[in-house]
C-alpha cells in the first residue's frame, strides 16, 4: 500500500468538491457496504437478527461519514444507535440517519427527525463525560459493531480526545479488557491517531478490528501506533485515484 499525508488527501479531493461530487456519500456507501458484509459475517454476529450498531458520532466530516453510512444501514434493517460526541453534529447527515430509523441516544426530547435535525439538535444536549460514558457502556454491550467516527484527517498532529469522548473511549476499552465490546470500525482512521506519522497523544484511542479509509490509506494507518491500532485496512474509492497518483506518498510499502 502507498500512505498518504492528510493535505496530500485534502488537496485531491479539493477539486472534486469544487465541482460539486458527493465524495462524502460515496465515502458512506462504501462504509456501510462493508459493515453489511461483517453484520452478516458469523464471526462478527454470531446469532440471529438484523445485527446492531453503535455509531460514535464527532463534529466534522468524520462524523458526517458515520451519520451518511448509519442512515444506509438503518435502511437496510440494522438496528443502529448514535451518540454525539462533539458539540456540533452534520446537521444533513443527522438527519438522514433519523428518517432512516436510528435512535439519537443520551439525550432528552426526540429521537426521531419527524421536527427536523435543527429541532433534534436543540432538544438533545450533549451530557458530561461519566453520563455519557454509562450510556455507551450498556449500548456498545449489546452492539454487534461500533463505528468510531469521532475524529478524521482534519486535525493535525497527534490529538487528545476531549471530554467527553474521552471518558466514552475509556468506558468502551474498559470493555473490551472484559471481552464484551462489540466489533470496532474506525471511519477513515482511528480518532487521535495523527494521519501522517501514526503517532498518538495518549492511550485514549479505539483500537480497531478493521478501518474503512477513503480515497486513499493514510500514511499513519501504516507506521506508527497508528499501524498497531487500526487492524485490517479497507480501502473505498471516492474517485481521487488519478490526483493521488501524480503526487508522492509519505510511504511506500
Amino acid at each position: 500500500m502507498d500512505g498518504y499525508g492528510g493535505d496530500q488527501v485534502r488537496a485531491a479531493e479539493r477539486p472534486h468538491l469544487e465541482a460539486g461530487e458527493p465524495l462524502m456519500q460515496r465515502a458512506a456507501d462504501g462504509l456501510a457496504r462493508i459493515v453489511d458484509d461483517l453484520l452478516d459475517d458469523p464471526a462478527v454476529r454470531p446469532v440471529d437478527g438484523p445485527g446492531s450498531v453503535l455509531v460514535l458520532v464527532g463534529s466534522g466530516d468524520n462524523g458526517g461519514d458515520a451519520l451518511f453510512a448509519a442512515a444506509r444501514l438503518a435502511s437496510d434493517g440494522r438496528r443502529v444507535a448514535l451518540v454525539r460526541v462533539g458539540a456540533r453534529v452534520h446537521e444533513a447527515g443527522l438527519a438522514a440517519a433519523l428518517d432512516a430509523g436510528a435512535r439519537l441516544l443520551a439525550g432528552p426530547g426526540p429521537s426521531r427527525a419527524d421536527a427536523g435535525a435543527a429541532d433534534v439538535l436543540r432538544a438533545a444536549a450533549v451530557p458530561d463525560g461519566p453520563r455519557l460514558a454509562a450510556v455507551v457502556t450498556e449500548a456498545a454491550a449489546a452492539a454487534d459493531v461500533l463505528l468510531d467516527g469521532i475524529l478524521g484527517i482534519g486535525a493535525s498532529g497527534p490529538v487528545a480526545l476531549r471530554s467527553p469522548a474521552r471518558e466514552v473511549v475509556d468506558a468502551v476499552r474498559e470493555l473490551a479488557r472484559d471481552q464484551r465490546a462489540p466489533f470496532v470500525v474506525a471511519v477513515d482512521l482511528p480518532s487521535g491517531v495523527d494521519p501522517d506519522t501514526g503517532g498518538v497523544a495518549d492511550e485514549h484511542v479505539l483500537h480497531a478490528d478493521v478501518t474503512v479509509t477513503f480515497g486513499g490509506v493514510k500514511a499513519g494507518l501504516l507506521r506508527g501506533p497508528g499501524a498497531t491500532l487500526a487492524g485490517r485496512v479497507e480501502l473505498v474509492d471516492v474517485g481521487i485515484g488519478d490526483e493521488l497518483a501524480a503526487v508522492e506518498p509519505l510511504v511506500r510499502t
